[in-house]
């Protein structure tokens, strides 16, 4: 029906399909949500929306509450799918609803102060309806991690409210369900009338959870709600924060999201959206750790989530995705000091991290060495010892020249200074622990399981930089397709040579050696294939433009023989050589 009536997402440069695509998927959602959701729903005023914990006031069901939400914003999106209304007519809209829930009584009950919490709720969701509807930027996207929050939702509201928990779920399958059409490649999309509908259950969802169905101690009813709703938050606050930067409008549209950077740093579309069902996955079941876990267990999930994320956001803040003139026009914007700041200076911001990580790291030891009785008791003798923990190591990573290495060559031996400034905090810290505790209170096992847990956070941070600027300079490499020859050391040069120098206009297709041996290996990520193997049908596989050799001094017989393939095959030759000359003085 919507290619008939021409219902049809046309390609345009600010979106990512490449084909005309139907719309209106959103009807199909929206059906599937709210026939069973009218079914299950009391729409007497009567109803209070838990047996004895009455709202702000006695009002409807909550069932009757989102059926009437999500038909009013399907009803809105449709329009806007169809008549393309202002972005602050539908903002509106979208206000009105929220304001429509909190006058029923469903707030986050984050504050005190009911004038407050009703604000914070109403931002909450415009806030949540308007994520899920900008994280519809690519294929199965949007009803993927949908998806995967509202199962998340159902299981955190299972125990506690078990008619919630099934609303979760019915939008859960509807969304799965919708999901065989709309991933790639899509065959129809959802529209606004799909992902207002989908932004408005989870965010009402996730308040119910969080006024009424939350454990009793704190940080579950504020902490679960966001984690279930990471990947578009996260999404949201990344494209929100760098158009501002570089200028750009924050409402207007652009290939700039979450999962366009990790398309631009090598992965297709299908391994991009399932990243982020991956991370909004692990951030569900980080929410349900905190929701079944005490206060003083919760950070043992919370700092690496948290951690995690940020330093996601640092990585692809970095990508270029818009033009180098917009680039250029952000140097004489007045914030370009702040940005500057967080490109360049970048040793403060390693300081920042590592008095965080040191500090989780001591609290994990705690956690792991003490038992829960135990460690209530050497709670007080951690936040006690905690500033002398971190000022020995912070001051052991300064003396051992830590902070003066370069976050793009992170190798071997930056790894042994780091294990020497580790180890180098942890002796200090006893010694020091020693001499103002008399080691009263303390244990030997602690310092070592933190001296262990320590090292692999700064490892594991640290390398992952290198990871990450790796893959930048791959996915940003542009020019003729070419295979190496030599995959040895000389070899290994050349692929570090051609990934730091764009002006070679040379990509990596993989490497060709003389050594069968290593014929099926990898080295650095590219395939190594057998120099001696049938290479016509490996050049055309590969679609090349030519060969590099890697080789220092190559024999007659081998140069000969690339000549003739290269002629053959129409291909050009080039020889990688590395050379120190002597210079007159």
């Amino acid at each position: 029906m919507a290619h008939k009536r021409d219902w049809l997402a046309h390609p345009t440069a600010d979106r990512w399909h490449q084909k005309p695509t139907a719309l209106m998927g959103g009807i199909a959602i929206y059906t599937g949500i709210s026939i069973p959701l009218y079914i299950l729903s009391d729409f007497t005023l009567e109803k209070s929306f838990v047996p004895g914990i009455a709202p702000m006031h006695a009002g409807p069901h909550a069932g009757a509450v989102l059926w009437l939400g999500v038909t009013l914003l399907f009803t809105l999106g449709l329009v806007d799918d169809f008549l393309k209304i202002k972005p602050q007519s539908k903002l509106l809209g979208q206000i009105l609803v929220a304001l429509m829930a909190t006058f029923f009584g469903y707030r986050l009950c984050w504050f005190e102060s009911m004038t407050l919490d009703t604000m914070i709720s109403v931002f909450w969701i415009v806030g949540i309806t308007n994520a899920l509807n900008l994280l519809d930027n690519m294929d199965g996207l949007c009803a993927g991690v949908g998806a995967v929050a509202s199962f998340f939702l159902a299981m955190l509201l299972w125990d506690t409210n078990f008619l919630l928990a099934v609303m979760s779920l019915i939008l859960c399958g509807s969304l799965a369900a919708f999901l065989v059409f709309n991933f790639n490649p899509a065959s129809i999309f959802m529209g606004d009338c799909g992902s207002l509908v989908i932004g408005f259950t989870l965010a009402f969802l996730s308040i119910c959870y969080a006024g009424f169905s939350a454990p009793p101690h704190g940080i579950a009813k504020y902490a679960c709600p966001i984690m279930v709703m990471m990947v578009p938050i996260f999404d949201t606050s990344l494209v929100t924060f760098i158009r501002l930067l570089s200028g750009r409008k924050a409402s207007m549209g652009g290939k700039d999201h979450t999962s366009h950077r990790l398309v631009l740093i090598g992965l297709s579309e299908k391994k991009a959206a399932l990243a982020l069902y991956a991370i909004a996955s692990i951030s569900g079941l980080a929410a349900m750790f905190v929701d079944r876990h005490d206060t003083l267990s919760t950070p043992l999930v919370l700092v690496p989530l948290a951690l995690a994320i940020l330093l996601m956001g640092v990585y692809l803040a970095q990508l270029r995705v818009y033009p180098e003139k917009e680039f250029s026009v952000l140097r004489d914007k007045t914030f370009t000091p702040v940005l500057m700041e967080l490109t360049y200076k970048r040793q403060l911001a390693l300081v920042v991290l590592d008095f965080w990580l040191i500090a989780f790291s001591y609290y994990m030891s705690y956690r792991l060495r003490f038992n829960i009785d135990d460690f209530k008791f050497y709670f007080e003798v951690f936040l006690q010892s905690l500033p002398i923990i971190i000022g020995c190591k912070i001051t052991a990573f300064y003396a051992m020249g830590v902070y003066r290495g370069v976050w793009d060559s992170f190798s071997f031996n930056d790894i042994y200074v780091h294990i020497k400034a580790t180890m180098l905090g942890t002796l200090l810290s006893v010694v020091l622990i020693t001499y103002v505790f008399r080691f009263q209170d303390f244990s030997k096992g602690l310092f070592v399981i933190d001296w262990l847990g320590l090292t692999g956070l700064v490892l594991l941070t640290r390398g992952s930089f290198r990871l990450f600027m790796d893959a930048m300079k791959r996915s940003s490499l542009k020019g003729d397709r070419v295979l190496l020859y030599g995959a040895g050391r000389g070899g290994e040069i050349l692929l570090r040579e051609i990934m730091n120098n764009k002006h070679r206009r040379l990509v990596p297709a993989g490497f060709l050696d003389d050594d069968p041996m290593k014929a099926g290996k990898r080295l650095q990520g590219y395939p190594v294939h057998a120099a001696k193997e049938d290479l016509d049908a490996l050049l055309a596989k590969e679609e090349v433009r030519g060969i590099v050799i890697a080789y220092i001094n190559p024999s007659e017989q081998k140069m000969a023989r690339l000549k003739e393939i290269c002629r053959k095959n129409q291909l050009f030759l080039k020889k990688f050589s590395v050379c120190i000359e002597d210079v007159e003085v």
